[in-house]
């Protein structure tokens, strides 16, 4: 998403949340934002993520202070990939067996699938999935579910699982062909039929989408397809009447008679020119990227973005045009800046820090903080900025205000990275993310320091620019 910045120091965010320990009985230790129980299960949320485990395997839950992160409130235009019940049968007795000292054991997997029990060897690597998945390595957590589906090749819960993962490592073909699986074999599956669902939509199938969420509905009304299928019914009126043109990377659809065909073309031309780029400076190649060219009604009716967005990428490319004519340099600017969050996208899987996905974004697009860049510091050097790891998640719910603060703290960040170690460092925490690290660890394993040190380094490199 891009936002035209206009800086005000004064539009500070002061955000905290509640955080609780769960103590498991193997002795791991999980925080969470907030923790509930009921019907012998344990449910907790870290972020805008919900997470549900067995009681029985819990020792203890332990309140705690403030946590670092806050809790962001759902916003419409992140569509979150539907997962399935990841309850298996057995996953109590042989968690503890699989996971230890925060890692999956791969000695203890092979053992079991040793004793020749299919459900359990299925069992013990769907739990090893789920744990990846969990550390955000959804590469490690497809090999996992693939050696579990090599048990129990006709698991409904599985193969909802593997293609929610399938999803976020950008291969939609595979994920709907193993949603497919999953309703054949559970056709009274509301988690089977949103998974599909899901599939279908990334697979640029909105009609089917909207009848697998429909059929999800009637099994489950209250299910997690409601919003789902609001989004795609959405999508679907307002590009009812849409024409396609493709290019090499792109599909692009329009409004026949509101969209110029040589607009048409210059923008694919653009969008090609920056995807050789992008190409180039951040290592990756999606494909099949999805461009929608709206009237600014059908934007906002469309992607329920904020007042103060001018563009939004949530998977597909999405581009107000309305009395524009030609590629400006201001559009070509906001091509270039959501076409860098597909690439993003693919690099990280998708787990990228909101603060790195938009300050990448904003970099590519040749924005600095010269504008801004005395009041930026002077919000450092009085300490009153918010720090990075409190802007991890998504700022759609943010005030202009606010937002014009958290994109510029991103701006300013992702611009000391690269002055300091390299554009090349910048790709490589991206990609060490992909491969489920942590931001933290990302960090340490590429600028050799955390958030604390990072946020020290902005605030000498804002001084050392633009201090008085």
């Amino acid at each position: 998403m891009r936002l035209i910045i206009t800086f005000c120091c004064s539009a500070v965010l002061c955000l905290a949340a509640g955080a609780d320990t769960i103590v498991l009985k193997n002795g791991d230790r999980i925080a969470a934002d907030s923790v509930k129980q009921y019907d012998g299960r344990v449910e907790y949320w870290v972020g805008n993520n919900s997470l549900t485990i067995p009681q029985s395997i819990v020792a203890r839950i332990e309140a705690g202070p403030a946590a670092t992160a806050p809790v962001q409130p759902p916003t419409a235009p992140a569509l979150e990939v539907p997962t399935g019940d990841v309850t298996l049968e057995g996953a109590e007795q042989l968690m503890a067996r699989v996971i230890h000292n925060g890692a999956v054991d791969a000695s203890a997997i092979q053992a079991i699938e040793q004793e020749g029990s299919p459900a359990q060897s299925a069992v013990a690597n769907s739990i090893a999935a789920g744990f990846e998945e969990r550390k955000n390595n959804p590469a490690a957590a497809v090999r996992y579910l693939e050696s579990a589906l090599r048990f129990l090749p006709r698991h409904p819960v599985i193969l909802e699982n593997y293609s929610s993962v399938l999803l976020q490592l950008g291969r939609p073909a595979e994920a709907l062909s193993a949603a497919q699986r999953a309703v054949s074999v559970s056709p009274e599956s509301a988690e089977a039929w949103t998974a599909l669902g899901y599939a279908y939509y990334k697979n640029d199938h909105n009609r089917d989408a909207i009848a697998a969420f429909k059929k999800a509905l009637q099994l489950s009304p209250d299910g997690k397809a409601r919003g789902l299928l609001e989004h795609v019914e959405r999508e679907s009126r307002a590009e009812s009447e849409f024409r396609q043109q493709d290019s090499s990377h792109f599909t692009l659809r329009y409004e026949g008679s509101r969209t110029a065909d040589v607009l048409r073309s210059q923008i694919l031309e653009t969008l090609e020119s920056e995807y050789n780029g992008l190409e180039n400076e951040l290592g990756a190649s999606p494909k099949n990227v999805y461009v929608s060219l709206y009237t600014d009604q059908e934007f906002f009716d469309v992607t329920q973005a904020p007042a103060w967005s001018a563009a939004l990428n949530d998977g597909k490319i999405r581009v107000p045009i309305s009395g524009v004519k030609s590629v400006t340099p201001g559009l070509a600017s906001i091509l270039r800046h959501e076409l860098t969050h597909s690439f993003i996208q693919q690099i990280s899987h998708g787990h990228a820090p909101q603060w790195l996905n938009e300050g990448v974004a904003q970099l590519e697009q040749g924005l600095t903080t010269a504008p801004f860049g005395p009041r930026l510091a002077a919000l450092y050097a009085s300490g009153n900025q918010v720090p990075l790891n409190q802007i991890e998640g998504n700022y759609s719910s943010y005030n202009s205000a606010e937002a014009s603060v958290v994109y510029a703290e991103s701006l300013a960040a992702v611009e000391y990275i690269r002055s300091a170690y390299g554009m090349q460092d910048v790709a490589r925490i991206l990609q060490r993310i992909g491969e489920g690290q942590s931001t933290e660890s990302a960090l340490r394993s590429t600028i050799h320091g955390g958030y604390a040190d990072l946020e020290k380094e902005i605030a000498a490199y804002l001084n050392k620019n633009y201090g008085t």
